[in-house]
C-alpha cells in the first residue's frame, strides 16, 4: 500500500472526480494492485528550472481568502527568507501580468485633480491614488519606461491648476515627483539588467516625460507658483542613455 500526505490525498481525489472512466484507468493517479504509478513529468521552466505546474490545492486557497495584508505578509517574508532567485522569478511574475493586464494604460487622466469648495485651489481626487498605485506596480516590478508614460499624464493634469505652497496639494505632488525619480532608477536597472530591449522607446518615453515636466514648468511660472518636480527635473538632466 502506498502511503499519501493527506493534502496529496486530496489532490489526488479531485483530479480523479474530474476524469471520465478511461482515463482514470490509465492514469498514473489511479492506483492498481498489480501495478505501481507511473513516473510523474515534472514541468520545467525557461532556465531548465524543475516547476510544480500548478498551485497546491490548499495553497490556493490560502491565495483565494487571506487578506490582503495577510498575503504582503507572507510575500515579504518569503522573499527576505528566500534565495535571490525567488525575488526574481517573483518580479517576472509579477511583468508578466501587469503586461497582460496592460497597467501602463490610464483610462482618464482628467479626474485626477479637482478645485476645492471656493472653485479655486486645486485638491486631487481618489482616482489619482489609482493611477500612482498603477505606477508604483509598472516601476516596482522593474517594469521603469512603461510607468513614466503614467507618470507624464499625472504631470500633465496639473498644467492650468493653482495650489498653495504649503497645503495638501503640494504635498501630493512631491509625493508625485518622488515616484518619478523612483521611476527613472527602475528605468536604469531596465536598461543596466538588459531588459530595455525597445531603446528607440524607451527614449520616447523619457523624452515625452520631460516634455511634460517642461510644460509643468512653464505653465507654474506664468501664476508665480513654485515648480514641483524639481527632484525629477534633475534626475532626467544628470542621465543620459
Amino acid at each position: 500500500m502506498i502511503s499519501r500526505s493527506p493534502e496529496i490525498a486530496l489532490q489526488i481525489r479531485t483530479q480523479q472526480l474530474l476524469m471520465t472512466e478511461n482515463e482514470m484507468e490509465h492514469s498514473p493517479f489511479t492506483h492498481h494492485s498489480s501495478q505501481m504509478p507511473a513516473p510523474e513529468a515534472i514541468p520545467h521552466n525557461d532556465n531548465g528550472m524543475k516547476t510544480l505546474g500548478h498551485v497546491n490545492l490548499m495553497v490556493d486557497t490560502l491565495i483565494a481568502n487571506a487578506t490582503m495584508d495577510d498575503l504582503r505578509a507572507i510575500i515579504r517574508s518569503l522573499i527576505a527568507t528566500g534565495s535571490p532567485s525567488l525575488a526574481t522569478a517573483f518580479t517576472t511574475a509579477a511583468r508578466t501580468r501587469l503586461r497582460q493586464t496592460n497597467a501602463k494604460r490610464i483610462a482618464n487622466a482628467h479626474g485626477l485633480f479637482a478645485t476645492d469648495s471656493n472653485g479655486l485651489e486645486a485638491v486631487h481626487t481618489p482616482e489619482l491614488d489609482k493611477v500612482l498605485a498603477s505606477a508604483r506596480s509598472l516601476y516596482g516590478a522593474g517594469m521603469g519606461f512603461a510607468s513614466l508614460g503614467v507618470l507624464a499624464s499625472v504631470v500633465r493634469a496639473t498644467v492650468g491648476l493653482r495650489w498653495e505652497q504649503e497645503g495638501s496639494m503640494s504635498n501630493i505632488l512631491a509625493v508625485i515627483d518622488a515616484d518619478i525619480s523612483q521611476a527613472l532608477q527602475s528605468c536604469k536597472e531596465e536598461v543596466e539588467g538588459g531588459r530595455a530591449n525597445d531603446l528607440t522607446g524607451a527614449r520616447d518615453a523619457v523624452n515625452d516625460l520631460w516634455s511634460a515636466v517642461e510644460e509643468s514648468s512653464r505653465d507654474v511660472e506664468t501664476w508665480g507658483g513654485e515648480f514641483p518636480f524639481d527632484r525629477a527635473a534633475n534626475s532626467m538632466e544628470l542621465w543620459k542613455f
